[in-house]
Order: C-alpha cells, then structure tokens, then sequence
C-alpha cells in the first residue's frame, strides 16, 4: 500500500506538468499568431512606402501634370452658384414634394429647356442655366423619439410592447423627418428666386392636400371653439361655486362647529376645478401650436437666396479631381510594370 501512493502521487504531477506544458504552448502560438498579424501589416506599409519612395518623381508628375490639365478645364468650365430652400412639408406630402424635386432634376439631365421654361416661366437662357435639382432632410434624432411617441399614445400597450423603439426606428424614412432642404444648382446667380414659388405651389395645389388642410384646420377650429366655451363654462361655475361658499361662511346658524368632511368634500372640489381649468389651458396651446403648424400644407422656414453663392468645392474641382486621377493611373501602371517582372523572373 505504501509503496502505490508515491507512484499514483508521481503520476498525477507528470499529467498536471504536461498540462501545464500544453497550455504554455497554445498561449504561445496565439501570441505568435497575433505577433505575426502585426508584422505582416508593418511589412505592408513598409512596401508602400519603399514603391513610393522609389516611384516618388513619377507620380509627382503624373500629379502635378493632372492639376496642370485639370485648372486648364476649371478656368474654362462656366461659373456655378447655389442655393437652398427649408421647408416644413405637412399632411405626408413629403413624398410628393420629393417626386416633384427629382422631376424636375430629371428635366435637368436632359436637357429639356423648353419644358423647364413651361415650368418655371423662365425664359430660355434661365432655364438653360439649371444645373441640378435636389432634396435631402434634415435629419434630427428628435423626430424619430417625438414620432414614437406620438404612436405610443395612439396605439394600445400590448401593441406598443411588440413593436420597440429599435424596430421603429429602422422603419423611419428620409419622408418621415418635419424639414426638408432643397438645393438648386445654376450658372445665374440670380434666376433662384422665380423658382421657389412654383416648387411650393406644386405641391399646395394638389386637390388631395388641399382638402386635406381644409378639414384638419375645421376640426381644429372646431376644438378650439370648444375649448373656449367649456372653459368660459368652467369659470362661471368657479364663481357660483365661491359665491356659494361665501354665502355658507356669512351664514349665522354655522356657528363654530367644524365639519371636516365637509371641507375636505370642498377643497377636494375646488381643487378639480383648479385641474380641469389648468387642462383646458393647456389643450388650447396645443391646439394652437397645431394650428400654426397646419395652416398651410407646406411651411416655409427659409426661401431660395436672391442671389446664389458661388458653387465650389474641392472634390469637384476639375484641377484636383484630374491630378488625382493622374496619379492613380500612374500608380496602376507603375504596378503593372512590376507585376510584368516578377512574372518574367518566376517564370525563369
């Protein structure tokens, strides 16, 4: 018995050493491995640097020759201004604002002076100068949570607790945001001005819009006279109700006896009042908010600038974006060159 217990003992320390001796070596192959990532990415960059080391007066000119050409094309290509339009588009009828916008962009791209003279009553040198046409929103994380929360309290719980904020969210289009900016492109600077009025009115007149505005502003005024007269309603009967109470404390027979109950019946009442008048101040804002925003199918935050800004930005400026592909090609075709040589040595 004595003599097993050593050896059992021996044999479970040479397993715990093995063990020990494996998981050594795999904590060293995965440093090895992360070690050897790194290297391989250091002797990338190394490589780039060594080839535009080497190459670094080629593609210099290749460079410096395609801003040559480039400024050449920038100086002779005709001047380009800007300018952009906010808009607060109601009743869902982003969507058609947004059709209207790529429409006209269309007539743009193809070149359909004639009907951008229709259009815009421009007359043909003005609606040659249109360039481009295009609408973007202005996107502000508020509208997604102010949207969800407006379906929160228009829906019922069980509905709300299948449908989360995420999914929402996901779900939220370039439509669904309260502003919109429009930008137009054109070589007149002064030409902006006759177009903003048609890009509203195309919308506004729309049949559908229009009765839109027209019932949701009736139904507003409808609450809102409503309100008025509950809450005239309201204050008549707070002063009966305190005229009633004065007549109680001048009344002789009351003597001195107090009678909790009754008062708190009292306080409790005049508190509801109190509530209810504080409600219906608080729903006419709103309905008064609502109002403003409805009046028009299309609100307008900032029209079109009388006179453009001058259009430039540098990547789309002819100088760098023809240096730029100038040393591209170069680069390609300096890497051919040496993708031809190794070919030639491998197949030696």
């Amino acid at each position: 018995m004595s003599t097993n217990q050593p050896n059992n003992k021996n044999e479970e320390e040479v397993d715990l050493g093995s063990l020990f001796v494996i998981i050594g070596k795999g904590f060293k192959n995965f440093f090895n491995f992360i070690g050897n990532i790194f290297k391989g990415i250091f002797d990338f960059f190394i490589v780039i640097l060594l080839f535009l080391r080497s190459n670094f007066i080629k593609i210099s000119g290749a460079l410096l020759l395609g801003i040559i050409v480039g400024f050449i094309f920038e100086t002779s290509k005709p001047d380009s201004f800007g300018s952009e339009m906010i808009l607060q588009p109601n009743f869902k009828s982003s969507r058609q604002l947004y059709n209207n916008i790529n429409f006209y962009n269309d007539l743009v791209k193809q070149k359909d002076t004639a009907a951008l003279q229709k259009v815009f009553n421009l007359d043909k040198a003005e609606a040659a100068s249109l360039q481009k046409f295009t609408i973007e929103p202005i996107r502000v994380e508020n509208d997604i949570i102010n949207a969800y929360d407006q379906l929160v309290l228009e829906v019922d719980t069980l509905t709300i607790k299948s449908y989360e904020f995420e999914t929402f969210k996901n779900s939220f289009t370039d439509y669904d945001y309260n502003f919109h900016k429009i930008n137009v492109v054109a070589q007149k600077n002064d030409v902006f001005d006759k177009l903003d009025e048609v890009i509203i009115s195309s919308v506004v007149n729309n049949k559908y819009f229009k009765r839109f505005k027209e019932l949701t502003n009736e139904n507003l005024n409808r609450k809102d006279s409503l309100y008025r007269k509950n809450l005239v309603q309201l204050d008549s009967l707070r002063m009966v109700y305190m005229q009633v109470m004065l007549e109680e404390a001048k009344n002789p027979n009351s003597g001195t006896s107090i009678d909790l109950g009754s008062t708190a019946t009292k306080t409790t009442n005049e508190l509801e009042l109190f509530n209810t008048n504080r409600r219906l101040n608080s729903d006419l804002e709103e309905i008064s908010e609502e109002k403003s925003k409805n009046y028009e199918v299309i609100n307008v935050i900032s029209n079109f600038q009388p006179i453009g800004h001058e259009f430039k930005e540098v990547t789309k400026n002819y100088a760098f974006l023809v240096g730029i592909a100038f040393a591209g090609l170069m680069i390609v075709i300096l890497l051919l060159i040496k993708l031809n040589r190794y070919l030639e040595n491998y197949s030696k």
